[in-house]
């Protein structure tokens, strides 16, 4: 079977509100804007909790670097049923990263609360569950309705689809980081060996509380390249995602 392509999507709320409503996730829920990571000012407007972030990083050689020394000889990600602390998904699907952090940003989340039973979203966490990692991957792979709500979604945004031969030399990839049912902060990409665990958060701390900043911020500034500038560090990350950083947020959320 030929390995299947997307179309690419554009990381923007409205793209990523109508993906996750069209699979069944509740209207209640709202994907933003995240403006800043250090700014108190720019933090304090958005509501929360925040249940995930959704963050685009660039596929840069130092980032492939800390992916290959930490993920190392680690064999892929086992865990199946209903007690694994996420539900993973592998990445075989070309330029799915945006729709597969969706999933993984909502399936992990306490917003798994609000999907709507019997939706797309419901079916495809069911579907998931009992399957290891390869089988799960060929069930999305195979689902015609999350292809379906890709698409359309695809179309959306401020900026038309890229063509596939742009596309491929975007060189950027979507990466979900999630507090779990567990109280976990976990770290959610689909090419990857699996998903990893950040540690644990307290009760009052969400994904967007400062130990989990902090822990995003160890985790990912250094794919750039500049491990020992710490001010420059944030300032060049924050710009290069300012306007491609989401968080999925939970109760109370602003509607714009």
């Amino acid at each position: 079977m030929a390995k299947k392509t997307f179309t690419v999507l554009e990381n923007n709320p409205e793209v990523m509100n109508q993906l996750a409503y069209k699979l069944g996730l509740s209207q209640e829920l709202e994907f933003y804007d995240v403006y800043s990571l250090t700014d108190p000012d720019l933090l304090a407007i958005i509501p929360r909790p925040v249940f995930a972030l959704l963050v685009i990083i660039p596929l840069s050689d130092a980032w492939h670097k800390d992916r290959e020394e930490e993920d190392g000889s680690k064999q892929i990600y086992q865990g199946v049923g209903p007690d694994e602390p996420v539900i993973w998904f592998k990445q075989t699907i070309t330029h799915a990263c945006g729709s597969i952090g969706l999933l993984h940003s909502v399936l992990n989340s306490q917003a798994a609360d609000y999907i709507k039973p019997g939706s797309d979203f419901d079916k495809l966490r069911q579907d998931a569950i009992p399957l290891r990692w390869a089988e799960r991957a060929n069930m999305l792979s195979e689902s015609e309705p999350f292809e379906l709500a890709h698409e359309a979604a695809a179309q959306l945004g401020d900026t038309p689809p890229p063509t596939l031969e742009v596309a491929d030399k975007l060189h950027q990839h979507f990466v979900s980081f999630v507090k779990a049912k567990d109280g976990h902060l976990w770290e959610l990409e689909g090419s990857r060996k699996g998903p990893l665990d950040r540690g644990a958060l307290a009760e009052d701390e969400d994904a967007l509380s400062p130990k989990a900043l902090a822990t995003k911020y160890e985790v990912s500034v250094p794919t750039l390249g500049n491990r020992n500038l710490e001010a420059t560090l944030a300032h060049e990350y924050e710009y290069l995602v300012r306007v491609e950083y989401r968080e999925f947020l939970g109760a109370n959320p602003v509607f714009h």
